[in-house]
């Protein structure tokens, strides 16, 4: 009986702090919304976000962090910072929200998938895949922050990527999209390389065969799923520009956008196996018969130092992405 008391004294706790919770994001939308309509008044150059646009990014957020609860694919503080993060590129694109919706559902699918096989040769697999704040911000951070320097210079709203007439918006849109078809194709990779090939992955560094779930490893198969990881991120974004942005028919062809993530996706890829050979820590437990992170007594060195963990790798390979990437997509974007 007392169990069962407890039981229900930690449920009750739960739902009230998920009141509170919203209730507490329900007034900052407000009060932000009141400062953006009183800095229009008296500014005279900044353009109030109308309250729709406040309700969309409000409740869109709370309504896929709590699908993600419910399908165990968020644990609690990933609920938080999923909401801050899907809250904030919204307001500013609805193009950068879709492109972080594909990477977050996609993934979240992929994670799941085949769990009985990963946990043969991952150590730190999770059943479910809950991701936490932790890995919520080292996925979504970086696109947070581009957002909000979208805002800054541009205000919320859709535009084309037209290097022509708006470039540092462009580069925004592009770094943020990078860093995102970065994530899907890293996460894409891992997720679907070491199930499906037939044959060991290889070291990129040395080429030589590892195991499977070796931080670094490659293989062919995880390659075009990397690929195929950044295209689905630059289809949500190119579909979404297609639907909101107006005058497209006087802005530079946004196809290339699909082109552009499934590239992020590939080298981010590339370099996040690069960084895991180098700067990650890979072991073989001759115990368990798992490849573990971190050095024990019973694990076997196969390459790497202790210096970062996954998710920072995943951070440095974004950041990466986001500033080299727009870059280079400007030599080749069309013009009008």
């Amino acid at each position: 009986m007392l169990f069962i008391q407890d039981e229900l004294y930690k449920e009750y706790v739960k739902m009230m702090m998920n009141i509170v919770i919203l209730c507490m994001i329900l007034s900052i939308s407000l009060s932000f919304w009141m400062i953006s309509i009183t800095a229009s008044t008296y500014s005279g150059t900044l353009r109030p976000i109308s309250p729709w646009r406040w309700l969309v990014s409000l409740l869109t957020p709370i309504i896929i962090v709590s699908h993600g609860i419910k399908k165990r694919s968020l644990d609690s503080s990933g609920a938080l910072g999923g909401l801050l993060v899907g809250f904030i590129l919204t307001i500013a694109n609805y193009s950068f929200f879709s492109a972080l919706l594909a990477f977050f559902f996609i993934s979240s699918k992929l994670t799941k998938w085949r769990g009985e096989v990963k946990k043969c040769y991952d150590s730190e697999y999770k059943e479910g895949g809950q991701r936490n704040w932790v890995q919520v911000f080292c996925n979504g951070g970086l696109p947070a922050e581009l957002a909000l320097l979208y805002m800054i210079e541009n205000g919320p709203g859709e535009i084309p990527i037209d290097f022509s007439k708006e470039y540092t918006a462009s580069w925004m849109c592009l770094s943020l999209l990078g860093a995102l078809s970065c994530s899907a194709g890293d996460t894409w990779a891992s997720e679907i390389g070491p199930v499906l090939s037939k044959s060991a992955p290889r070291l990129i560094t040395t080429w030589e065969k590892v195991p499977v779930g070796t931080n670094g490893g490659v293989t062919p198969i995880g390659l075009i799923s990397s690929l195929l990881g950044g295209i689905s991120v630059g289809v949500a974004y190119f579909v979404t520009q297609l639907v909101f942005v107006d005058d497209l028919e006087i802005a530079a062809p946004q196809w290339p956008i699909v082109i552009y993530g499934g590239m992020a996706g590939l080298l981010g890829s590339l370099i996040d196996s690069y960084l895991g050979a180098i700067m990650q820590y890979s072991g073989y437990d001759e115990s368990t018969g798992k490849i573990v992170n971190h050095p024990t007594k019973d694990a076997k060195f196969i390459c790497g130092k202790p210096i970062l963990d996954n998710n920072a790798v995943n951070l440095f390979s974004s950041i990466l992405i986001a500033l080299l990437l727009p870059t280079a997509a400007w030599s080749f974007w069309p013009r009008l």
